[in-house]
C-alpha cells in the first residue's frame, strides 16, 4: 500500500475545502438542475395519469444524474482531486454530464441513445479507469465491483434506448433499480463479497462539504428560474409581487437548512468515528433536498407567470408540494446531526400537509404567500430558540457503535 497507486489516496484527515476542480464540474450539474427542472415545469398542464407518468420520468432523470454527482463525491472524497488521473476522471464525467443534460429534454424520446451511451461511459469506463490505476491496491476491488454491476445493468438500458417506446420508462426504472440496489448491497459479486459504502474510509468534512454546494446549487437553479420567467413575461405589479414572494421563498429554505443542522453537517462528520455511514445518511438526505428545491423552483414559474389562475389544481404539487418535502428531509437531516427533531420544523411540516384542503380551489399567489408565511414562521422559531444560545455540539447518532464491532474497511 506504499507503492504509486497509494498515493492516489485521500488521508481520512485531509483539508475539507472543495478543489477548483470540482467546483468546475459542478458547472455542469447547474445547467442539468435547470434542465430537470424544465422537466418538471412541463408537467403543469398534464393531471391524471399523464400527471403521475410525467413526474415518473423527470424523476426518474433526475435519480440517473444524481447517482453520476454523487458518485463524483465520493471519488473526490477518496482520492486526491489534484492527481492526473483523478482530474481526468472528473473532467470525462463531466463531459458525459453535460451530454445528458443537453439530451434530457427528450431523453425519453428521439434522444434516448445518446443520453444512455453518456451515462453508461460514466457508470461502466470510470470504474474500470480507476482499477487500472488502483493495480496492485486492494481499493481496486471495489472499482471492479461498480464496473461489473454496471455491466449487468446495461442491457436493461440498452434494450430501452433502442427498443419500443412504450417499453422506455419500466426499463430504464429497472436499470437505475439495478445501479441504486446494487449501491445499497455494496456491490457483491461471488468470492470477493460486497463493498458496503458505510465502511469506506474518506475525508468526512469534504463529503459534507460537496453535500452542501449541491444544495447551494439546487438554489442557484431556483433562482435562475425566478429571474427567467419574470424577465419573460409581460410586466405586472402582481407578478412583481410573485417575483418578490418566490425570491424570498428560496431565501427561507436556504435560512431554515443552514440554521444549525446544515451548518454543523461537516463538523458532525469530522467528529464522526465512522464518517462513511454519516455520510451515506447525508446523501439520501440531500437527494430529497435537492428534489425538494427543484419542485420548489417550479412552483415560483407557475405563480409569477399566473399569479391568479386558480383554474388548475396541479399548482398545489409544486407550491406547497416542494416545500413539504424539504421540510421532511430537513427534519431527517436535523436527527443525523443531533439525534432529534425540531418541533417547530414538525408543527410547519403539518401546517403544509393541511394547506392543500384549504388552498386547493384558491389562487396560486394565496398559496405560495402561505408557504412562505409557514416557513417564516419556522426560520423565526429556531432563531428565537437559539437566541443568546451558544452553537451546540454535533451528537449524530449515526456512526456510533459499541466496542468492539466494526465492519470491513476499504
Amino acid at each position: 500500500m506504499a507503492g504509486r497507486e497509494s498515493r492516489l489516496l485521500r488521508p481520512e484527515r485531509s483539508s475539507g475545502r472543495a478543489t477548483f476542480l470540482e467546483l468546475f464540474f459542478d458547472l455542469a450539474f447547474v445547467f442539468a438542475l435547470t434542465r430537470v427542472s424544465q422537466r418538471f415545469a412541463d408537467l403543469d398542464d398534464d393531471s391524471g395519469w399523464d400527471l403521475v407518468a410525467g413526474f415518473g420520468r423527470a424523476l426518474l432523470l433526475f435519480l440517473a444524474l444524481w447517482l453520476i454527482w454523487s458518485h463524483t463525491a465520493w471519488i473526490t472524497s477518496r482520492y486526491k482531486p489534484e492527481r492526473a488521473i483523478i482530474q481526468a476522471v472528473v473532467i470525462g464525467t463531466m463531459f458525459a454530464s453535460l451530454v445528458m443534460a443537453v439530451t434530457l429534454p427528450r431523453a425519453l424520446e428521439e434522444r434516448a441513445l445518446p443520453f444512455v451511451t453518456a451515462y453508461m461511459s460514466v457508470m461502466m469506463i470510470r470504474p474500470l479507469v480507476l482499477a487500472v490505476a488502483l493495480r496492485g491496491h486492494p481499493r481496486r476491488l471495489v472499482a471492479l465491483r461498480l464496473a461489473a454491476w454496471a455491466t449487468a445493468a446495461a442491457p436493461l438500458w440498452l434494450v430501452g434506448a433502442l427498443g419500443p417506446s412504450h417499453l422506455r420508462l419500466p426499463l430504464w426504472a429497472a436499470a437505475l433499480g439495478v445501479d441504486y440496489l446494487a449501491w445499497v448491497l455494496g456491490w457483491p459479486l461471488p468470492r470477493i463479497g460486497a463493498a458496503k459504502v458505510g465502511d469506506w474510509r474518506i475525508a468526512g468534512t469534504h463529503l459534507a462539504e460537496r453535500h452542501q454546494q449541491i444544495f447551494l446549487i439546487a438554489l442557484g437553479e431556483s433562482i435562475l428560474s425566478i429571474g427567467a420567467v419574470f424577465s419573460g413575461v409581460a410586466y405586472s405589479a402582481q407578478r412583481a409581487v410573485a417575483f418578490a414572494v418566490a425570491f424570498t421563498t428560496s431565501a427561507l429554505l436556504w435560512r431554515i437548512y443552514f440554521h444549525r443542522a446544515g451548518l454543523l453537517l461537516p463538523p458532525a462528520l469530522e467528529r464522526s468515528p465512522r464518517p462513511a455511514r454519516l455520510g451515506t445518511a447525508s446523501e439520501r438526505t440531500h437527494v430529497l433536498i435537492v428534489l425538494s428545491v427543484l419542485i420548489s423552483a417550479v412552483g415560483y414559474e407557475v405563480v409569477i407567470a399566473d399569479p391568479y389562475d386558480p383554474a388548475r389544481a396541479t399548482w398545489l404539487l409544486f407550491v406547497v408540494g416542494g416545500p413539504v418535502l424539504f421540510l421532511i428531509a430537513r427534519l431527517r437531516l436535523e436527527y443525523e446531526i443531533f439525534g432529534r427533531v425540531s418541533r417547530s420544523h414538525v408543527i410547519g411540516l403539518v401546517a403544509l400537509l393541511l394547506a392543500p384542503t384549504v388552498l386547493a380551489r384558491r389562487e396560486p399567489m394565496l398559496g405560495l404567500s402561505a408557504v412562505a408565511g409557514v416557513l417564516a414562521i419556522v426560520a423565526l422559531f429556531d432563531a428565537l430558540r437559539s437566541r443568546h444560545q451558544p452553537l451546540e455540539d454535533p451528537a449524530s447518532p449515526i456512526g456510533w457503535e459499541p466496542p468492539g464491532i466494526r465492519g470491513s474497511e476499504a
